[in-house]
């Protein structure tokens, strides 16, 4: 393994941060990994960058998972069994997974990352969630180093939530994730308006898995920036999910409100409609902002800061408190 010294942070993170790291190294095996954590018990972890948000230069040994590979565990007639290695790229994963013929994951298209931190916050869009075709995954215990196994109920998944957000955050570095996917008679979900005008758009009534990706990716294209042009890390925050007495009185001062039923007694808003009405979208300062076409995500115009980044989800908290009453909460890891 090769260790370098001062290093930039800019390629490794979405948001494009220039932060430096005092030493860094790539580590391609679950022994190598291993290994590493035997001799340095205090590391810094990143994988795809897509989730985090850098305030500041990093003096632990950053340790950078590039683990690859895909391989088949078993298959029959109408499922195949998978096991991804965390290094690979989410996006490029899903197409693979598309031009198999392999079905469930066609609806999480262009969501940036890689595939060992997509069950960290259960990454989800288009009314599917990624915890619905992960079987289990393994994961190197960074106080042990050894290698252990979770299933899906031990990952306690949650609406944009697991058990590596909570009570085993920072202990454990996901190395492998293992999906059941369908061969045939896959469960398209079109639900949601987005992809049904898009479909009919194109006029196709009968859509392949191909289909539901290029309609999302479509719409992912129209609605988001590229962090290679733009850097940004997605959804910025989550959507907040309230109760239906207060979502009654907001929806007093403003009856168009859009929402989503949860249960009896909650409703989820959109944290961008939020967002946009309290006059923040487009809004640029400097060299950063919010993004034009999308309140939910914050943007790296050039040399920004994370700290900058930061303060503007700050301020903007703070207003949707005060005009909604509303905690949004942040889905970006902000490191500082």
């Amino acid at each position: 393994m090769n260790i370098k010294e001062n290093i930039s942070l800019k390629e490794y993170n979405t948001f494009g941060i220039d932060v430096n790291a005092k030493r860094f190294v790539s580590v391609n095996s679950v022994y190598q990994l291993q290994q590493l954590l035997k001799a340095e018990k205090n590391v810094f972890l990143i994988s795809g960058g897509s989730n985090m948000l850098l305030t500041k230069d990093i003096d632990k040994l950053v340790v950078h998972i590039d683990f690859k590979g895909i391989s088949i565990d078993k298959e029959d007639d109408d499922f195949v069994y998978l096991t991804v290695n965390a290094g690979e790229n989410w996006h490029d994963f899903v197409l693979y997974c598309v031009a198999q013929n392999y079905g469930g994951l066609e609806n999480l298209a262009l969501i940036p990352g890689n595939v060992g931190t997509c069950p960290i916050q259960n990454i989800g869009a288009y009314g599917v969630e990624v915890k619905d075709t992960i079987t289990k995954l393994e994961a190197v215990n960074l106080e042990t180093t050894k290698l252990e196994s979770f299933s899906n109920e031990d990952c306690n998944f949650g609406y944009r939530n697991s058990i590596f957000k909570n009570s085993v955050k920072g202990k454990y570095v996901i190395t492998s994730v293992a999906f059941k996917l369908t061969k045939r008679n896959h469960n398209l979900n079109t639900s949601y308006g987005a992809i049904e005008t898009e479909l009919a758009s194109k006029q196709i009534t009968e859509p392949t898995l191909k289909d539901i990706s290029d309609a999302v990716i479509a719409i992912r294209k129209s609605k988001l920036p590229d962090p290679k042009e733009i850097g940004n890390s997605g959804s910025f925050f989550k959507n907040p999910v309230i109760s239906k007495t207060q979502f009654l009185e907001i929806q007093k001062e403003y009856p168009n409100t859009p929402s989503y039923i949860i249960s009896e007694n909650e409703i989820k808003v959109p944290a961008g409609w939020l967002i946009e009405t309290a006059g923040f979208k487009g809004k640029r300062f400097g060299n950063y902002g919010v993004h034009e076409k999308q309140a939910l995500v914050l943007v790296n115009y050039g040399n920004a800061s994370g700290k900058e980044i930061y303060a503007l989800a700050q301020k903007i908290q703070n207003e949707i408190l005060n005009q909604f009453k509303i905690d949004l909460e942040i889905e970006v890891n902000i490191i500082k």
